[in-house]
């Protein structure tokens, strides 16, 4: 096994796929190991009776779906495909078939594939729904649009700035958490409602450098945070001496090449090296240190209290807990208090996104059909624009995962009925058609 975990191509994928892939292969492996069996004893038919026991058994309480199943026999087959390649076992005990690909080119798929998964319960809220959620879970408001005296919040600049970069840019949960300091647009002069930046290639999902763009709102309240509160976490830890105790610090000495982006680096026993950013995976951006006035600090944006970097995984909690603050103080007061989560973000970025380009496309323009078509084949429709923001690796992707469950709203009807309508009035009729566009607004 630790052979396939470092000399595969599973050592190459996102942190997160690793872990979920273990678990899911753990759970397996427990089940062979009641029957008396090692990994590479595995049968189909072993695998069969493990997809009933996890999908279908009324003795097993925590049985599951479709998607969670098609996860873990994704998890198997790659690990037993590594074994058979390496000849470890002779075969695999994941059945496979050919089917047609989407390109017309033949492709094997596991028999046992569950043919009722559904995509991601995909939820969304509507601009004016992520506000309340922000000021009265984040900021401390009451329902009332009032400072609350009892709330015991902390790091509340830095979470609202965290939560509007994420809903305004598209980004995952991990790209936005590895931002550096470096990385963030630079305000400067003029009046501009987007500025677009560059997440490195190692930093994503897809392994894809790409352009995402902040709202000028988002980058503002960044600028903030990293002025006052970020600013003296800094400096509290500067005087404790925090960051001089630390193991395996990167200090860079300079940043040259195409727009900064190569870095000139020194480690802690004196070695110098260079790295580009767009190269420098989530676990490496946590060493990145400058010598400041004060002595070292890091260029990880989002920081604890302690000064030492926020984790992306941390961010799970933040929003676990301003959901519930919503729960509290909205019951009785609306029909659904709203809720969030970090990937909801792209969601409802996606959902906004696909709303004001269509808006844009049919009504601002005051495009004929013609133009509209001659325009779409120019630049592409509103699908593959927004498929390119949420950096998919296919259209299908983004109509079957994210925006498919509205489809049934015929959203471009609703477009269509009246050119002065706006982007929000039209998020708000979506939301009156469907209970996973959240909306309401406490009155």
């Amino acid at each position: 096994m630790t052979l396939y975990t470092t000399r595969s191509a599973y050592a190459n994928l996102a942190r997160s796929t690793r872990g979920n892939y273990a678990d899911d292969c753990c759970v397996f492996f427990n089940f062979l190991w009641q029957r008396g069996k090692n990994w590479d004893e595995a049968t189909s038919e072993d695998l069969l009776d493990f997809e009933d026991w996890r999908r279908w058994s009324p003795r097993n309480l925590q049985r599951i779906g479709g998607s969670k199943w098609n996860r873990e026999l994704a998890a198997i087959r790659r690990l037993y495909k590594w074994a058979v390649g390496k000849r470890y076992i002779a075969v695999s005990p994941v059945a496979e078939r050919e089917v047609m690909g989407r390109h017309g080119q033949m492709v094997s798929v596991p028999v046992a594939r569950a043919k009722d998964a559904r995509a991601t319960n995909v939820k969304w809220l509507t601009p004016r729904a992520y506000r309340q959620w922000r000021d009265i879970g984040l900021r401390g408001y009451t329902a009332d649009g009032r400072r609350d005296p009892l709330f015991r919040g902390r790091n509340d600049d830095r979470n609202a700035a965290y939560s509007d970069m994420l809903f305004s840019s598209g980004m995952r949960r991990s790209e936005g958490g590895s931002l550096l300091t470096i990385e963030v647009p630079d305000l400067g002069v003029g009046s501009r409602h987007f500025y677009d930046g560059k997440l490195g290639r190692e930093a994503t999902k897809s392994k894809r450098e790409r352009t995402v763009f902040y709202s000028q709102d988002a980058l503002r309240a960044v600028d903030a945070y990293a002025r006052t509160s970020r600013r003296a976490a800094v400096r509290r830890a500067q005087d404790k001496g925090r960051y001089e105790a630390m193991h395996g610090v990167w200090i860079v000495t300079k940043r040259v090449g195409f727009e900064q982006r190569d870095l000139h680096l020194v480690n802690q026993r004196g070695e110098v090296f260079e790295r580009n950013l767009t190269s420098l995976d989530v676990e490496e951006r946590q060493r990145l240190y400058v010598e400041g006035d004060g002595g070292l600090e890091p260029l990880w944006l989002w920081l604890s209290e302690d000064g030492r970097p926020f984790l992306p995984h941390s961010w799970e909690a933040v929003y676990r807990a301003a959901s519930a603050r919503c729960r509290v103080l909205l019951e009785g007061r609306v029909s659904q208090p709203p809720y969030f989560t970090p990937h909801m973000a792209r969601h409802s970025f996606a959902l906004f996104m696909l709303v004001a380009l269509q808006h844009v496309l049919d009504n601002r323009f005051g495009l004929t059909p013609q133009e509209r078509k001659d325009f779409r084949l120019l630049y592409g429709d509103s699908w593959r624009l927004v498929k390119n923001l949420l950096d998919h690796a296919s259209e299908e992707t983004t109509r079957a995962i994210y925006l498919a469950p509205v489809s049934d709203l015929q959203v471009r009807s609703l477009l269509l009925e009246d050119a002065e309508v706006g982007v929000s009035e039209l998020l708000a009729q979506i939301a009156k058609l469907s209970e996973r566009v959240m909306d309401e607004v406490a009155s």
